[in-house]
């Protein structure tokens, strides 16, 4: 038996005819309001308001949920923008600002081998000879390392093609190694990108789980934009690439909760005991509707 899930993927297919089954709705409707009048049909409702008011009243209430539910996606939009929970805090070197640092990870993000680079906070400075790290004390060794990351920041920052920043990713490679060992840095186990689930529920951005430094599992999704919806959650799926709800709620599934919005950077925090390795995607599910919105297939980081 169909279950509303199954109606409403099903009207996607519809959805670049909207206006014409929008003006065809209008139409109707008032061919219907003439035809009441024609009939005196209004008449007969008002002399039995009492049972028409108690029986319609369930009816509206419904429809206008049904139409609510439906309908907010295409004008609600909910962002949340939640910090990367394991970013160690380190200041920015003289001369450079935190443009030019943001700069310099975009640039080492489309390099092939990129570096990790920790989003640095505004209104810092240091030397050209050390990086201090959360107030780590910095020895010999690790300030020669800090002045080569602080050479390929300059580097990056000044970077006018991909060879350039190449080259400088290269320089600060074994200093953010070191550092990121020393540390404690997360490490990213799976990673995916979200997919449309079709025409109408789409989906972009990125989901990575990463073990944290100290122990404990996360779910962050970054650049997610999604179509809202009524009681979207989170869910880890064994299934790589799941097309329906049966597919979603295979055995070892986990619902990470309520999606705290459908657009932004955002944290969810995996139960332990979670066997991660198991899990195929991370899919945007409409618990209420049993419909899927958008899905991110899993591949080992």
């Amino acid at each position: 038996m169909p279950t509303f899930g199954d109606l409403e993927r099903a009207l996607p297919s519809l959805y670049e005819y909207r206006f014409f089954i929008a003006i065809g709705a209008i139409l109707i409707g008032a061919a219907f309001a003439w035809l009441v009048v024609r009939k005196e049909w209004h008449q007969f409702a008002w002399e039995h308001r009492i049972p028409f008011a108690i029986g319609g009243a369930p009816i509206a209430i419904v429809g206008l949920w049904l139409a609510w539910s439906l309908a907010s996606p295409l004008f609600i939009n909910v962002t949340v923008e939640e910090e990367f929970p394991f970013a160690a805090q380190a200041v920015v070197p003289e001369g450079m600002e935190r443009e030019d640092i943001e700069s310099v990870m975009e640039g080492m993000a489309m390099v092939d081998d990129p570096v990790m680079v920790e989003q640095l906070p505004s209104g810092s400075s240091m030397t050209a000879s050390s990086m201090v790290m959360a107030g780590t004390p910095v020895t010999a060794v690790e300030s020669e390392m800090m002045s080569d990351m602080v050479q390929g920041l300059a580097m990056g920052a000044a970077a006018t093609d991909d060879d350039s920043m190449t080259e400088a990713a290269d320089m600060m490679a074994p200093a953010m190694a070191s550092v990121m060992e020393q540390q404690g840095a997360p490490v990213a186990l799976k990673t995916g990108s979200f997919r449309d689930a079709d025409s109408f529920h789409r989906g972009s951005g990125d989901a990575t789980i990463y073990s944290a430094p100290g122990g404990g599992l996360l779910l962050r999704l970054e650049d997610l934009n999604v179509t809202n919806g009524p009681a979207l959650h989170v869910i880890l799926s064994p299934h790589p690439d799941p097309m329906r709800s049966p597919d979603v709620k295979e055995p070892g599934y986990v619902d990470l909760g309520p999606l705290k919005g459908n657009r932004g950077d955002q944290n969810y925090t995996i139960p332990a005991g979670v066997d991660v390795s198991a899990m195929g995607s991370v899919v945007i599910y409409c618990k209420p509707f049993s419909v899927i919105f958008s899905v991110a297939s899993l591949n080992d980081a």
